[in-house]
């Protein structure tokens, strides 16, 4: 298992929308599992991507936890 933080300035939501498309059926091809406002969770393979992202003085910290894709996470977290 891997826990990543990155800060940007891309918008929290925007972020999100990243997400899902990287870790999405047309990207990585987990299903998403719970989708928020502010976090997402995506399954398969035996393994899980969450990825939150919220505001902290004027930036986004984006935190991405994953189990069987840290590749995957590291390489999300180069594109934010």
């Amino acid at each position: 298992m891997i826990s990543l933080r990155k800060e940007t300035k891309k918008d929290p939501q925007k972020v999100i929308d990243m997400a899902r498309e990287y870790f999405g059926k047309e990207g990585v091809g987990l299903e998403v599992k719970n989708l928020g406002k502010n976090c997402l969770l995506s399954e398969g393979g035996g393994g899980y991507v969450q990825v939150t992202a919220c505001k902290d003085n004027g930036l986004t910290l984006v935190d991405v936890e994953a189990r069987e894709y840290d590749y995957h996470a590291k390489k999300f977290l180069d594109k934010v």
